[in-house]
């Protein structure tokens, strides 16, 4: 099974308090992702839940072709201010983990993610990787990337 890892920066300016607070926050994860996946948070009673280890969250979400999917992940590490890590535990891919970072910066927070991931199915998941999943990933980050300008403003 071939993985596959990305990264993505982003300086935002805010304080590591304020990026914290917000991008701890589960429900804030559909602010952040386009419109056109239907991103919806069903966890019961998360409303002002914070990420700890062994949180799960679970998700409705519409990927490709409109198709809902249920997707299950785990909070597996959180050190606070500092980074959280979630893995998938049910959902569209065969293996995924992502790295969350947040380090102070003058004049702000720098955002560091890094995520792997994995299709299966071999050379059918290698080529879906190539055709459309690296692709679709790379346009959720980018419209994370807009979606955080907009909320929090660009660094100078």
């Amino acid at each position: 099974m071939k993985t596959y890892r990305l990264e993505f920066n982003q300086k935002i300016p805010v304080d590591v308090d304020e990026a914290w607070d917000f991008f701890s926050s589960p429900l804030n994860l559909s602010e952040i992702t386009p419109k056109s996946m239907a991103f919806d948070v069903t966890t019961p009673n998360i409303k002002n839940t914070k990420m700890y280890p062994g949180l799960i969250i679970t998700y409705k979400v519409s990927p490709l072709l409109g198709i809902k999917l249920d997707w299950v992940t785990e909070i597996t590490h959180v050190k606070e201010k500092e980074y959280f890590i979630d893995e998938q535990r049910f959902g569209p891919f065969a293996f995924w983990h992502h790295n969350h970072h947040f380090e102070k910066i003058e004049g702000g927070t720098l955002m560091h993610d890094i995520l792997h991931y994995s299709i299966g199915f071999g050379p059918v998941g290698r080529l879906a990787n190539v055709i459309m999943v690296h692709q679709k990933i790379n346009e959720i980050f980018d419209y994370r990337f807009k979606k955080v300008e907009e909320l929090f403003g660009i660094m100078k």
